[in-house]
Formats: structure tokens, sequence, C-alpha cells
């Protein structure tokens, strides 16, 4: 019994640790990208590469490598921390079923990889919004218009029957699992593809939206993230989806107003 314990506090200490290196690694980017990006102080030149990606300068964000990493970093510090009842779930079925520990890690893993493959597809959309003159190089849309839009798809989208079936699955593991129990680390690995497809499913739109707000505000991050949190949890989460597409939608609306007072 200590021996399973103290495995189980292990695997836990080391979830919790990899979400605080992943936020503090964001942290870092998000402080050091004005540097990065427009160069120091007095750096004409580099300041004008920032803002036309076209000019033949070694812009980080301008390539993919860089930016992939970026948003794999970003998805392990926003997503991860999601995830805790999902993992929660399945440890009762360490108690109650024949699921095991590395079980746990399989779902684990192929949520994760699941959540890092979304962050390849949406690194590459940015850099076509990037070279397309949509967005700058912090991630931002320079057309008011085209954030606004965005705002307002997001939203509808909480209203989707697609939102309804990714949120219920993600709001609700337990009935996931139940119906798609696979034993051992592979079975681990099989759900948390599962898992993590339908959870991609439920939250594109909030990663999305950081084309409105920029994708390295730390600020957008931790509200999305307090979000979509918030979304997993049985009490709540199924009362908090639809109010929050009203916002989005009424923010899209509001922010061409805004934006010409």
């Amino acid at each position: 019994m200590s021996t399973i314990f103290n495995i189980r506090s292990a695997l836990w200490i080391g979830f919790f640790v990899a979400i605080v290196l992943a936020w503090s690694m964001m942290f870092m980017m998000a402080i050091g990208m004005d540097v990065d990006l427009i160069g120091r102080p007095g750096d004409m030149g580099a300041t004008m590469a920032a803002m036309d990606p076209r000019m033949p300068m070694d812009m980080p964000m301008a390539r993919f490598g860089p930016l992939f990493s970026m948003w794999a970093i970003m998805m392990a510090a926003m997503m991860l921390p999601t995830l805790v009842p999902t993992l929660r779930s399945y440890e009762d079925l360490i108690v109650s079923a024949n699921g095991s520990r590395a079980g746990w890690l399989g779902v684990l893993l192929g949520y994760f990889v699941v959540w890092v493959a979304f962050a390849a597809v949406i690194a590459g959309i940015q850099l076509v919004l990037l070279f397309g003159g949509m967005v700058d190089m912090l991630g931002i849309a320079k057309n008011i218009w085209i954030a606004a839009a965005l705002l307002i798809v997001v939203g509808l989208f909480q209203f989707s029957r697609a939102k309804e079936v990714c949120h219920g699955v993600c709001h609700a593991p337990m009935m996931y699992f139940v119906g798609h129990w696979k034993t051992g680390f592979r079975g681990g690995l099989r759900m948390g593809l599962g898992l993590g497809a339908f959870c991609v499913g439920c939250c594109w739109g909030f990663m999305a939206l950081g084309f409105v707000g920029g994708v390295m505000s730390l600020l957008w991050m931790g509200l999305a993230t307090l979000f979509m949190i918030l979304e997993k949890l049985p009490a709540v989460g199924h009362v908090v989806t639809k109010p929050m597409g009203v916002v989005l939608i009424l923010a899209g609306i509001a922010l061409p107003v805004w934006a010409n007072l």
C-alpha cells in the first residue's frame, strides 16, 4: 500500500511540476518577446522587420519551428490543468476496475499528443495569416473586423451541436471511460487520444481567440485556461458554456463600435 501511494504521489507531483514548468517557460517567452521580435531599443531595422514579415530578417516567430515550439508549450500550460478531473476519474477506475498507473500515464500521453498535433496545425495557420498580412508578429489580427468575426464565430460555436457533444465528453470523462474501456498503457493511450480529440473539438475556439488578444498574452492565456477549467468542473461546467457564448458574441459586436469611438 505504501509503494502504491508513493507511485501515485510521484505521478501527481510530476504532473503538477510539468504544469508549473510550462507556465514558467511561457512567462519567460512572453517577457522576452519584445526583444526577440523587434530587437533592442534603437534597432530600427529589426523594428521594421517585425512590422513587415516579408523583410529579410531572421525572425523566430516567422518560422515554423520556433512557432510550433511556442504553441506546444502553450498547449501544455493551458490544457494540462484542465485534465485534472479526467485523471481523477481514471484514478477511480484503478480502485473499482482494472485500471493501472501505466494506463493513467497512457491517458496523459495520448491527450498531450493530440494537443501537440493541434499546436502544429495552429502554428501553420498563424504563419499563413502572418505572411498573408492578417496578423502581426504577436499574432494579433490587424483588421478589427477579423477580430470581431472571430469572436462572433467562437461565440456561436458555444451553441452548436458539435460543442455540446464534445463538451459532454470533456465534462463527464467517466462515461467515456466506461464506454471505451481498454486496459494497460496501450489502452490508456487509445482513450487519451480519443479524449484529446474531443477536447480539441470543445476548446479550439479559445485557442483561436489568441489571434484577437495576442497568442503570447499572459492575460488571454490565464483567462482562457480558467474558463476551460470551469467548463470541465462537474458542478458548474454545464451552466457556463452558453453564457460565455453570449459574452463572446456581444464582444464581437461591440469591438468595431468601441474601436471607432
